[in-house]
């Protein structure tokens, strides 16, 4: 899990607190996506720390929700989420998902991790069909791979969006451009090779990246307790 960035939308909120660690329906937002992930059948997690990481691993410590967790906390010279991915390589296994702190996936992970294991493909990326609904569109998916993906310059034809959680086979950073930072690269080049599975999300995403999706991510969650 990246939950090493800044928070620096959420302005004042994330000085002295790390993004993870916000209030949010009564438990630091991170509680929500291990509990989660517990209840999806995971029993490992390595969180990828930077500003703030002693906070987070001081609140969450070595296992919580019968996760077993460990920190791989970004060098100061290496920003970015790739690096901070490859720096976390000897603490995972030859195939893992990714996900981001600021965000709430309801979706089946076991069954992402199947269909992903079926491809038979070295990477996957989970997608919505979005229609620039949540955010501006920027993956093509033929319902089997993901065709074309740019997260900063997406074309008109990209109509399916990045839910925020992939997986990767290790494999794939022996390719990857050293002087690239952010890894929605890495998937770019993987679309173009016809390397990367695709995953159709049925729910959307939440997620606290500002002060009114924090508020809206709040009242999901409250909601999805109450039921």
């Amino acid at each position: 899990m990246l939950a090493g960035g800044l928070g620096t939308r959420l302005g004042e909120m994330t000085r002295t607190i790390p993004k993870p660690l916000l209030e949010v329906a009564g438990e630091p937002f991170l509680f929500h996506q291990l509990r989660l992930l517990a209840d999806n059948g995971a029993t490992r997690v390595v969180l990828c720390v930077g500003y703030l990481g002693e906070l987070i691993e001081r609140a969450v410590g070595a296992s919580r929700f019968g996760l077993g967790i460990s920190y791989s906390y970004d060098p100061p010279a290496m920003t970015g989420t790739l690096p901070a991915i490859e720096h976390a390589l000897p603490l995972l296994d030859e195939r893992f998902l990714v996900l981001y702190g600021d965000t709430y996936l309801p979706i089946d992970y076991l069954d992402v991790q199947h269909k992903w294991l079926a491809s038979g493909l070295p990477a996957m990326m989970t997608v919505l069909h979005n229609e620039n609904r949540w955010g501006r569109s920027n993956a093509a998916f033929d319902g089997t791979r993901v065709l074309a993906y740019d997260k900063f310059a997406p074309s008109a034809e990209m109509t399916w969006i990045d839910y925020g959680l992939g997986g990767l086979s290790a494999a794939v950073f022996a390719g990857a451009p050293s002087i690239e930072r952010d890894l929605s690269s890495l998937y770019r080049d993987l679309a173009y090779r016809r390397e990367l599975a695709g995953y159709e999300a049925s729910e959307r995403f939440h997620e606290i990246g500002t002060p009114e999706a924090l508020a809206e991510t709040a009242a999901y969650l409250e909601a999805r307790y109450r039921s």
